[in-house]
């Protein structure tokens, strides 16, 4: 597992939290005393507030000028996000009292940012480890700090079961699950053995479970629609582990990379960590080649790591876009995919659409019957699909249905404001969309919430007054 590249050692769909929910666990209410910032920079009201408007337009492009690594990606977002610090700190203590954090100011003679200091039992802040089953890396140092550690090892299976009891909330343990479980699974694949058996070195596990659960805790309360990153520096070199030698990149973190982009700087070292890798492969899932898309810049934060590399700044920056703002008010960039299918049973069609619509870069998918050549009857699909997500889309379906060849093309869409409601109608809740016209605003009930009641006339009167109260909800003065 690994602190900063940095340090001298080593994006499925993103689960999300409904707006405004808080952290559900009682260590938020305490009073976060060991993470300290420097004073909040205010936000000028002329720069563009991408995460005050509806969370699901906003993206993050991760910019990795020095590398990738978990305490790295804390700093850039608690940086850019420094709102977020005393949940970071109490998502952190539910799962482990002992463990503190701090996130300072930083400034490495050529830019301004943040550092993210984790201390635990036997854990200086400024002593970074990453551990992984077999392997004790030391790089470019040795233990001679004056302070003792315990090389003991903690299995995967404890480290789940404590995320998994602590009083964390649902959408941050299935973050931090998720981005652990990325881990293992590559630790495992290194050595040739079953998940449960992999055990992670105890001293790191204490950093590295802070750096999870903190990227855990953003990646939630952030809910960002998409997350892309940048070709990756993977240095170069060599590690000293327990049993000797082992190349950088790191193994583990060979196969965290797969499909994603890298370069190479010239710059030696280990760039990007075990842990960073997990990261970036829970956020960008199957589309490790999203690209960024283009949008309205607002805030950026930049992370450091702790060690100097040569003429260049170790650090990773995070730049926070509002998607399609940038094609003008009510527009959006889109990608349209289309191809015909004359081979395939209706029945295996529908679960391959099916399967297309809950791919998290497609937006819709339609079919239609026409006719083709030979008279024969076919289904023309058609997806709208975000362009940062168009590779990812187009492998899924030709995953998904039989077709041998496909067309796409890129367009720009126009889109009103909605809004989405939940209200209380006949002793259940009920979700409506209310809708934003020239003529006036309108509403529109999930169907799907009345799918219980008997009879269309029930089924009906239910939505409507749903819709009505949800209209009635307004401010006078937006109706």
């Amino acid at each position: 597992m690994s602190r900063s590249p940095s340090a001298k050692a080593h994006d499925c769909p993103v689960a999300r939290r409904p707006a405004g929910d808080t952290p559900r666990h009682r260590s938020a209410l305490r009073p976060a005393a060991n993470l300290a910032l420097g004073p909040m920079r205010p936000i000028s009201a002329d720069v563009p507030n991408p995460w005050q408007a509806d969370r699901q337009t906003m993206h993050i492009h991760l910019d990795a000028l020095g590398g990738v690594a978990g305490d790295m990606f804390a700093a850039a977002l608690l940086d850019a996000f420094p709102e977020h610090q005393d949940g970071v700190s109490a998502s952190i203590r539910a799962v482990d009292a002992r463990i503190a954090c701090a996130l300072h100011p930083h400034n490495d003679g050529i830019l301004r940012g943040a550092r993210f200091f984790v201390s635990g039992p036997g854990v200086e802040p400024d002593h970074r480890h990453d551990h992984g089953h077999h392997h004790h890396p030391h790089h470019d140092h040795d233990h001679t700090h004056g302070h003792t550690h315990d090389h003991g090892h903690r299995p995967w299976s404890e480290i789940r079961a404590a995320l998994t009891e602590a009083d964390l909330a649902p959408s941050v343990r299935a973050q931090a699950l998720g981005i652990f479980g990325h881990l293992a699974d590559a630790e495992a694949r290194v050595h040739g053995i079953a998940v449960d058996a992999v055990a992670f070195h105890e001293v790191g596990a204490f950093d590295s479970i802070a750096d999870i659960v903190a990227a855990a805790h953003l990646i939630a309360a952030l809910e960002v629609r998409s997350w892309s990153v940048s070709a990756l520096p993977l240095g170069s070199g060599r590690v000293k582990t327990q049993h000797g030698p082992l190349p950088v990149p790191a193994p583990a973190t060979t196969l965290l990379l797969a499909g994603f982009s890298t370069l190479d700087d010239g710059v030696p070292g280990e760039r990007v960590t075990p842990t960073g890798a997990a990261i970036l492969r829970h956020l960008c899932g199957g589309d490790p080649g999203r690209g960024r898309p283009r949008g309205i810049l607002g805030r950026t934060g930049i992370g450091f790591g702790t060690k100097v590399l040569p003429g260049l700044s170790n650090c990773l920056r995070a730049l926070v876009l509002e998607e399609g703002a940038a094609a003008g008010p009510g527009r959006r960039d889109l990608a349209v995919i289309a191809f015909e299918i004359d081979d395939q049973s209706g029945e295996d069609l529908a679960m391959g659409l099916d399967c297309l619509r809950a791919e998290p870069g497609i937006l819709d998918v339609v079919q239609a019957p026409v006719l083709g050549k030979k008279g024969r009857m076919m289904a023309h699909i058609q997806a709208l699909v975000r362009p940062e997500s168009l590779e990812a889309a187009i492998a899924a379906c030709f995953r998904e249905t039989t077709t041998i060849g496909l067309r796409y093309h890129l367009v720009e869409g126009a889109v009103l404001d909605r809004e989405a409601h939940t209200v209380e109608q006949a002793g259940r809740p009920v979700r409506v969309k209310v809708v934003d016209r020239p003529g006036g605003r309108t509403a529109k009930a999930e169907a799907d919430d009345s799918r219980d009641h008997a009879g269309h006339a029930a089924r009906a009167a239910l939505r409507r007054a749903a819709e009505r109260l949800a209209l009635d909800q307004q401010p006078e003065e937006e109706r």
